[in-house]
């Protein structure tokens, strides 16, 4: 389970790149890359980091579901993702 903390970072990050997402399409299309070093480094989406929607953890992400390996794996035993069991043969 990642601190809150990080998660709190990460989220205010996501509400950064989209506050300035139409500012920085416009300052790229103009070609003003000193703009650009002056909005804030948190404004950049490449910033972001995928996390688990559910505890916050940054590996193992499954970008179709929005969750962990591992959660994803507890949630597909219990049943609880539609169209999705576990293997055996």
């Amino acid at each position: 389970m990642a601190k809150e903390s990080i998660k709190a970072r990460e989220r205010k990050r996501v509400k950064m790149v989209e506050r300035y997402a139409e500012k920085r399409k416009a300052l790229k299309e103009a070609g003003d890359y000193i703009g650009l070093q002056k909005l804030p480094k948190n404004a950049s989406p490449v910033r972001l980091h995928n996390r688990c929607k559910l505890t916050g953890r940054p590996k193992g992400y499954m970008r179709l579901f929005g969750v962990s390996r591992i959660n994803f794996r507890e949630m597909a035993v219990k049943g609880l993702i539609p169209g999705v069991r576990k293997a055996s043969w």
